[in-house]
């Protein structure tokens, strides 16, 4: 693809949803292409997140697709579940694979692999990891989409690299500006549509935030429940690994 050109995609908008959270991403361990699944409060931010993700969608003219990792796939059930649409699982939206840092939390990452850590956290290339090259995964990426049938809306079920790498190709962002955008949170989501030759990026780490009678003490007004998915949920938490 030259630079500026537009994927040849059969749907104009997309809904990019990340996973909900795991034990690991709790633990700040990278999961890549792992498959550890939605803990408790993965299963709670699925549900609750899934009717702002549908809201405004039509089940006649949205497609539902999912990476086939179970945190995704169980994330994306929610939803299909709620709009009674078919779920479509397709591997090549899995988590951008991280080879030998799989399994490992960020910690352990720095201590073994200190010269790599550091070029990961400064957006550089990674050399000698082993996994995936950003531009491999954006690769596949589009080409799942790409194979969508017709559709007004894809609702994309994926995980926190991937998307990134997803909307850095739709934008044509090139590699020094990888981390102009922050990365998805848990059940956050991003919107991006078609407006004349370019993908616009229309909302970014859209999420729920927990009910007012979570928020803590003086923290402020609580919000109404009509107020709770707001454009800019919040970064990811500085532990979450698989997030950038």
């Amino acid at each position: 693809m030259t630079a500026g050109a537009l994927p040849a995609l059969p749907v104009p908008r997309l809904i990019l949803w990340r996973h909900g959270r795991t034990a690991w991403n709790a633990a700040g361990r990278f999961q890549g292409q792992l498959d550890p699944p939605l803990d408790g409060h993965g299963r709670q931010q699925a549900a609750a997140a899934a009717p702002y993700v549908a809201a405004g969608l039509s089940p006649e003219d949205t497609v539902v697709v999912s990476s086939d990792l179970d945190r995704a796939a169980e994330t994306a059930r929610v939803l299909t579940g709620l709009l009674r649409v078919e779920l479509r699982l397709d591997e090549r939206l899995r988590e951008h694979g991280m080879g030998s840092w799989e399994g490992l939390t960020r910690q352990e990452v720095a201590d073994r692999f200190p010269d790599q850590y550091a070029d990961w956290m400064a957006g550089r290339p990674v050399l000698r990891r082993g996994g995936e090259e950003p531009a491999a995964v954006a690769d596949r990426v589009v080409a799942a989409l790409a194979d969508l049938p017709p559709a007004a809306t894809a609702v994309v079920v994926t995980h926190g690299g991937t998307a990134g790498r997803l909307i850095e190709r739709l934008l044509d962002l090139q590699p020094a500006y990888r981390r102009v955008l922050g990365p998805l949170g848990n059940c956050a989501w991003s919107e991006l549509v078609v407006q004349g030759d370019r993908w616009r990026l229309l909302r970014h780490n859209s999420a729920v935030l927990p009910p007012p009678e979570r928020r803590l003490e003086g923290a402020g007004p609580a919000l109404p429940a009509d107020a709770l998915a707001t454009p800019d949920g919040g970064p990811p938490p500085p532990e979450d690994a698989d997030a950038v």
